[in-house]
């Protein structure tokens, strides 16, 4: 009989997630949007937390994304305070560009951005109640 196989969290799982494509899709295709403001912002969530991204810098972003747009979000150097976290963004964004070209998927980027910056909070409300500071 095999070994079972390792178990692995919820967030691991959704670490692994490509959110690059839930999110090049799922701006501009019905069929992918939940999955997109499901999983994909769990996911999101999840990385950019892991990299020690606070909320309030995610809702930045989206406000960068409704006033200029996907492409001009992607094109900023530091979008985020740091590098890792930055890239993993901008790679995001990037591939969103291409695909998200009207207004209505753009904003809808940003909403979904923020959905990202909730979950976040959420996540890190939960961890510690007393020290957390959800922003």
């Amino acid at each position: 009989m095999p070994p079972a196989p390792e178990s692995r969290t919820d967030d691991e799982v959704l670490a692994d997630t490509d959110v690059a494509v839930l999110l090049r899709y799922g701006l501009t295709q019905d069929a992918f949007r939940t999955a997109l403001f499901g999983d994909g912002a769990v996911a999101a969530a999840v990385t950019l937390d892991r990299l020690g991204v606070l909320p309030r810098s995610v809702v930045f972003v989206a406000e960068i994304v409704r006033s200029g747009g996907l492409a001009y979000a992607a094109g900023l150097p530091e979008s985020l305070p740091s590098p890792e976290p930055a890239a993993v963004l901008r790679d995001w964004l990037s591939g969103a560009a291409q695909t998200a070209t009207t207004p209505e998927a753009e904003s809808r980027a940003a909403r979904w951005l923020e959905a990202v910056a909730e979950i976040i909070a959420l996540r890190r409300a939960t961890r510690d109640p007393e020290t957390s500071d959800p922003s």
